[in-house]
């Protein structure tokens, strides 16, 4: 009986196949939406300007690319698809995600136990995501993926020059002198990427376009490491200000270019640089110099943080409590003796009782008296 009526004559009895009538709920969502927040929802489903794009596991590809589309065709004044980009599976720890059976990340207890953190496992799904293959979420990648790249990377980029712009220059933004040519080529190199990662977003490869963000800060932390301004401040300090205005436009960059991925990151980078309504998604291949000279910017923030092994045992154990409580509630008992014949069976007087009475026994804590009708006799047990 479960199902929504075929509302054709003829079809009394038939219900529709689920997938012809749950794909109406999205435009029902947008409706709902729509209503709350006094806005039109038919813009979103109907206007050529509009660009629909269904995000969906590889399991449903069918659905989305043959019957629903077919729906909206049919219908006459809906838009259809204009991408159906389908990601594979991702497991956990070598098994299924299972909500059921308790075999998932859930979201509330993660931010429990790795508070402001929240970036972090933006990366570690990004970075890992099944968009070509199924893929594995296992605890020691996460915890990899933020003590190499996160805080190795990203973040030791961003503490040393934000560190050494204080230290040598109060926080002001130093006036570069002469570029060498080291310095042109990692400008014009930084002024490739936002097309670079936005070519990566628009094609949906989001693992790809994280690469790339990535590389960004290895573009910070190898130019660093090559022109050593520490070293440098000690017998040519006015080269120093060139080192650190390239390195600062980098910083800045990436205060940017995090936000699709690394959203609490970008917003902490944009306070420490001070920087945060000048630039956008929008303007940043626009802009010649990201931060200017004269410009001060705040102290350094911690960004990421070392997750330590302890940490993540502590999630590999819940997870193995879960696999052992699984276990145990599928273990099938086994029979404690060998089956009887039914003619044995059939020889047994089995008969349902109703009790019409139960009383505490006299002396005793833990026994009562019931009075049972047998459908024979009364009787007293």
């Amino acid at each position: 009986d479960w199902g929504i009526d075929v509302p054709v004559e003829g079809a009394e009895g038939k219900k529709l196949y689920v997938w012809f009538d749950a794909p109406i709920g999205y435009i029902s969502s947008t409706k709902e939406w729509a209503l709350r927040e006094g806005k039109d929802w038919e813009p979103y489903w109907k206007s050529d300007d509009t660009k629909l794009v269904h995000f969906i596991g590889k399991d449903n590809i069918v659905f989305h690319c043959i019957i629903f589309p077919a729906m909206l065709k049919a219908e006459g004044t809906y838009i259809l698809p204009d991408n159906v980009p389908a990601n594979e599976f991702l497991n956990l720890e070598g098994n299924k995600l299972s909500t059921s059976k308790n075999w998932a990340v859930w979201l509330h207890e993660y931010l429990e136990d790795f508070p402001e953190k929240q970036d972090v496992l933006r990366y570690a799904l990004t970075s890992n995501a099944p968009e070509t293959k199924d893929n594995d979420f296992t605890w020691k990648d996460f915890q990899a993926r933020n003590n190499n790249e996160l805080v190795a990377i990203f973040g030791n980029f961003i503490n040393r020059v934000i560190v050494l712009t204080h230290k040598y220059y109060e926080g002001f933004i130093p006036t570069p002198n002469d570029f060498s040519d080291v310095d042109q080529a990692t400008l014009t190199e930084l002024k490739a990427y936002p097309a670079v990662i936005a070519s990566s977003v628009e094609r949906y490869r989001f693992r790809e376009a994280l690469g790339e963000l990535m590389n960004v800060a290895r573009l910070g932390n190898k130019y660093l490491a090559d022109e050593e301004p520490w070293k440098m401040v000690k017998t040519d300090p006015e080269r120093v200000k060139t080192q650190m205005y390239v390195a600062l436009q980098i910083a800045a960059a990436l205060s940017v270019l995090a936000e699709p991925f690394l959203p609490f990151t970008a917003s902490k980078l944009k306070k420490m640089l001070d920087n945060s309504d000048k630039l956008t998604w929008e303007n940043i291949s626009e802009w010649d110099e990201l931060i200017p000279p004269g410009h001060q910017i705040n102290e350094a923030e911690l960004l990421f943080a070392k997750i330590e092994d302890a940490e993540i045992q502590k999630q590999i154990d819940k997870l193995e409590a879960t696999k052992t409580a699984n276990k145990a509630e599928n273990k099938k008992a086994e029979p404690q003796k060998d089956f009887i014949q039914f003619e044995d069976f059939a020889k047994m007087d089995l008969r349902v009782g109703t009790i019409l009475e139960a009383e505490k026994m006299p002396k005793a804590n833990k026994l009562l008296v019931l009075k049972v009708d047998t459908g024979i006799d009364v009787r007293t047990i």
